[in-house]
């Protein structure tokens, strides 16, 4: 699909339109989900029942999916990982599969370039990630990160 952007409206063909207002609402929401409508309204220079009405068409057209927080890991004491995955086969389900199963993994993204697939996971020990990996290359390769401190967060 191809993204269009003319004066302050954005939108994709046959996707719904969003002017810059709706940009507003998205940015402020991601900083904090939370927000009153009302509070929410004044950030953007609306009334509340105004913001109200875009944000839920934001919804209905899926441009929101979800509402989320944002965890501090390491509050956790858990170990965030990242995690290259090289498929051994054309057929990726029983690596999906695997990997919808456990709940240490947080984001799974298909990429691009080097690899197949991009694994963000949250464990609690080195026993528990050992475990995690050696189940893991019943069904891929991997290249392991672990992170270390986050610089930016938005």
């Amino acid at each position: 699909m191809k993204v269009f952007q003319r004066k302050d409206l954005i939108f994709e063909r046959g996707e719904p339109m969003l002017d810059q207002t709706d940009m507003d609402i998205l940015k402020e929401l991601s900083k904090n989900s939370r927000l009153t409508m009302k509070a929410l309204g004044e950030k953007v220079h609306l009334t509340g029942q105004a913001v109200a009405n875009r944000v839920l068409k934001l919804e209905e057209d899926g441009v929101i999916e979800a509402y989320t927080i944002s965890i501090d890991w390491r509050t956790q004491k858990t170990i965030q990982t990242f995690m290259q995955l090289y498929t051994r086969s054309l057929h990726h389900e029983p690596l999906l599969s695997f990997l919808h199963q456990k709940e240490e993994i947080k984001n799974l993204f298909k990429i691009s370039g080097e690899g197949c697939y991009m694994a963000e996971g949250h464990f609690s020990s080195h026993d528990e990630l050992d475990q995690f990996l050696t189940e893991l290359t019943n069904y891929a390769n991997y290249k392991l990160s672990i992170a270390v401190k986050r610089h930016i967060h938005r």
